[in-house]
């Protein structure tokens, strides 16, 4: 998913790094009110990041100027929310430019508005609505997850379609053969990740249930229960 560096025209790379702009003050802001409210959270905070890091870290190669990897998001979107991860997912992408020349300066903008802001806003979205279907909460993570690692690959298609429309078909031929580049490989990568989530999870609500509770990603608990 990450866009290498200088593999995106100029203005492309300038427009979604405006893009991304908005949500990264957002969640700053969001993200230093949390750490003032709960300073208790820091450590789980790093933990989110940490995972998103070294998931996302796993590249394989790819023939379309990205890479192959789990995204790592959907875990800290869960308990932080999607807003959070986009600085915690900018600050995961600088450090893989800058010290594993994974991705790049010039594409940070492009490769933070997949990662850090449509996977996250996809994980907590779909976890939402499946618990509010009474789905369980392993299916629900696990849908989650992976669908969240899916649609990171799918806006990185069509960020790469509309900086290299086809000669022949455009953009719909373009976004074509780049999504289908990534679904050979993102698939079993989104359903690995889904699972590994899934066990995180379980851990985190074994031996941490009541503050899974405080961050209302368990339900609260029913008095006299």
């Amino acid at each position: 998913m990450h866009i290498m560096e200088g593999f995106l025209p100029f203005e492309h790379a300038i427009g979604w790094s405006l893009a991304s702009a908005p949500f990264i003050g957002w969640g700053l802001l969001a993200l230093g009110k949390r750490i003032r409210d709960k300073p208790e959270q820091r450590m789980l905070i790093g933990v989110a990041a940490a995972f998103a890091f070294v998931l996302s870290a796993l590249k394989l190669p790819s023939l379309s100027g990205s890479s192959s990897h789990p995204t790592g998001t959907g875990l800290g979107a869960l308990l932080f929310g999607p807003v959070a991860m986009a600085p915690i997912g900018t600050v995961v992408l600088l450090f893989q430019a800058l010290l594993l020349a994974h991705g790049g300066l010039t594409t940070l903008g492009a490769n933070v508005f997949s990662m850090a802001i449509v996977g996250p806003l996809v994980a907590s979205m779909t976890f939402r609505t499946m618990r509010g279907l009474h789905c369980s909460f392993s299916i629900s993570v696990f849908c989650a997850a992976a669908l969240a690692d899916l649609f990171t690959y799918l806006t990185t298609s069509v960020q790469l379609a509309l900086a290299f429309p086809d000669s022949v078909s455009g953009f719909s031929g373009a976004l074509l053969k780049f999504s289908s580049i990534f679904a050979i490989t993102q698939i079993p990568l989104a359903i690995s990740e889904g699972l590994l989530s899934v066990v995180i999870f379980n851990a985190l609500a074994r031996f941490n249930p009541q503050e899974l509770r405080d961050m209302a990603v368990l339900p609260a608990k029913r008095s006299g229960a």
